[in-house]
C-alpha cells in the first residue's frame, strides 16, 4: 500500500487502525518530524515535485489534442478510460482514485508542515514562517486543480452554490471529513493562503525552482484568476510574477539546457515535473507553422512530420531532446506572458497582446524565418493568442482547463474520439456535464451522502 492509497481514506472518513503505518506522516502520539531542518527536508520530497497523476500527467489525456487510434473498447487502463471521458476510472474500492487521491495525498504533506512547524526545534522564527508559507503555497496549488477538476467551470453568478471539493486543513486521519465546499469558498481559501504566504516566501528560488518563492505565489494567483475568467486580475498577478522572478524565456535558437534538471531550468517559476508520451491529433499538429522549432525539439514523428498517419506524431521530448525531457506542469515565464497577452487582447490592448506573443514566438522560430504576428483586429489577435497558448502549453496539464474555460464562452465545438477505422467512439459536446469529473466511487462508498456530479 502506498501513501496515496491511504489518503483517499482520509477523504472518505475511513480511519482504519492499521492506516498509520502506510501514511508517511507522523502517527498520532509519536514523533517523526522534530526540527526545522526536518520540515525543510520534508518539502524536498520528490513526490511534491511531481505533476498531476505522475509520471505523465494523465490530465493531458482529457484534451482535444490527443488521439489514441487503437484504444480498445471497452477501455481497460486508467489512461484509456480518461481519454474516453469515462464516468469512473476504477470501480475497485480499495485503490486510490486517480487525481483525487494524488491531490489529497500531497495536501496532507503540506498540512503536516502547517500542523507542526511552529513546534519544531532549531531554526529561526523567520525560517519557520518561510516553510509555513511554502506549505500554504503548495496546498493552494493542489486545491487549484481539485476545484477545476471536480467543480463546474467557474461562473461568478453560480460559484456561491456550485459544489467543489472538501476543504481539509488537518493531517489527522481520525477527524471527520467536511462536506463539499462551494467553488467560491475553495477559490477564497486559495486566495487567502497565497496572500498570507507571500510576505514570508523567499524572494528567489533560482537554486531550486521546485520550491516556493514570492513569484511562484503570484504566478499561481495569476493562473487562478485566469481560470475564473477574471482577466484583469490574472494579468495583474502575472506581471507581478514576472517582476519578482529571475526566470527568463528559453531561446530555442540558442544554447539549450545541458541538464534535464527542471529545478534549475531557466524559464520555470514554480516547477512540477511530468514526462511526455502523448500521441497528438493530426489536426493539432497541422496548426503549427513551418519552421516552428518546438515541433522537432519536442515531438517524435514516424511519418516525417507530414501529419498523415494517426498516432504517427507523439509529444515525447525525451526521445528527441534529452535535456527537455521533463515538461513543467507548474508555472513558467511563457505562461505568465500568455496570460498577460490574453488579458490585454480581451481588453482591446492589442499592442501589449502582440508584444507578449511575439516575444515568445521570436524564441520559437529561426531568426531568418521569424515573422511577428501583426493585426489591428481584436478577434484575430485573441485567436492568435489562443493558438500560441495551445502550441506553447499543449501538454502542461492545462488544456482541459482551457477547454472548460472556452466552453463557457461558446468557443468549443464537439470533440470526438475515433477508433482505428475512423468510427466515432464517443463525443464531448459543447456544455457537456462531462467537462466536470465525477466524484470517485471510492470516496462515495464511504460518504454516501456526498452529492455526486451529474454526468
Amino acid at each position: 500500500m502506498q501513501v496515496k492509497r491511504c489518503l483517499y481514506s482520509i477523504l472518505v472518513c475511513l480511519a482504519l487502525s492499521s492506516c498509520d503505518q502506510y501514511l508517511d506522516i507522523t502517527p498520532k502520539g509519536s514523533t517523526l518530524l522534530t526540527t526545522t531542518k526536518d520540515y525543510d527536508q520534508w518539502l524536498n520530497d520528490p513526490k511534491l515535485a511531481q505533476g498531476v497523476a505522475a509520471p505523465y500527467c494523465d490530465l493531458n489525456f482529457l484534451g482535444d489534442n490527443v488521439d489514441i487510434p487503437n484504444v480498445p473498447v471497452p477501455a481497460v487502463t486508467t489512461v484509456q478510460l480518461i481519454y474516453l471521458w469515462a464516468q469512473q476510472y476504477s470501480l475497485v474500492l480499495n485503490v486510490s482514485p486517480e487525481f483525487w487521491g494524488d491531490h489529497y495525498a500531497t495536501i496532507n504533506k503540506y498540512n503536516t508542515v502547517l500542523a507542526g512547524i511552529d513546534q519544531a526545534t532549531g531554526g529561526t522564527n523567520s525560517q519557520k514562517r518561510s516553510l509555513k508559507a511554502e506549505a500554504l503555497l503548495g496546498r493552494a496549488f493542489e486545491y487549484f486543480y481539485l476545484v477545476n477538476e471536480y467543480g463546474r467551470e467557474y461562473d461568478s453568478s453560480t460559484a456561491n452554490t456550485d459544489l467543489a471539493v472538501p476543504y481539509i486543513t488537518s493531517n489527522d486521519v481520525s477527524q471527520q471529513v467536511p462536506g463539499r465546499s462551494t467553488i467560491a469558498e475553495i477559490y477564497q481559501h486559495i486566495i487567502d493562503d497565497l496572500t498570507a504566504a507571500i510576505p514570508d516566501l523567499p524572494a528567489d528560488n533560482s537554486s531550486n525552482r521546485l520550491r516556493g518563492s514570492k513569484a511562484a505565489a503570484y504566478s499561481v494567483l495569476a493562473r487562478l484568476y485566469f481560470y475564473a475568467r477574471d482577466y484583469a486580475d490574472a494579468g495583474k498577478y502575472a506581471k507581478l510574477a514576472l517582476e519578482n522572478t529571475k526566470a527568463v524565456m528559453m531561446d530555442m535558437n540558442g544554447t539549450l539546457p545541458t541538464t534535464a534538471m527542471l529545478s534549475i531550468q531557466q524559464d520555470v517559476i514554480y516547477g512540477r515535473m511530468a514526462l511526455g508520451y502523448i500521441p497528438a491529433t493530426l489536426d493539432f499538429m497541422r496548426t503549427f507553422e513551418a519552421g516552428d522549432l518546438r515541433v522537432k525539439l519536442l515531438y517524435y514523428s514516424s511519418d516525417g512530420y507530414t501529419y498523415v498517419t494517426r498516432g504517427g506524431t507523439n509529444y515525447v521530448p525525451a526521445f528527441v531532446t534529452a535535456s527537455l525531457q521533463y515538461t513543467n506542469i507548474g508555472t513558467s515565464v511563457q505562461e505568465m506572458k500568455l496570460i498577460i497577452a490574453e488579458a490585454a487582447a480581451r481588453s482591446n490592448d492589442l499592442a501589449t497582446a502582440l508584444q507578449q506573443v511575439n516575444e515568445i514566438r521570436k524564441d520559437r522560430f529561426p531568426a531568418a524565418s521569424y515573422q511577428p504576428v501583426e493585426s489591428a483586429d481584436q478577434a484575430a489577435v485573441l485567436e492568435a493568442v489562443l493558438r500560441e497558448r495551445s502550441h506553447e502549453l499543449p501538454f502542461a496539464g492545462l488544456r482541459w482547463f482551457d477547454m472548460r474555460r472556452l466552453d463557457k464562452e461558446n468557443r468549443m465545438g464537439t470533440v470526438y474520439r475515433y477508433d482505428a477505422q475512423g468510427n466515432v467512439l464517443t463525443e464531448l459536446a459543447p456544455h457537456s456535464p462531462h467537462y466536470t469529473l465525477q466524484i470517485p466511487v471510492q470516496v462515495l462508498s464511504f460518504n454516501p451522502d456526498m452529492p455526486q456530479n451529474p454526468y
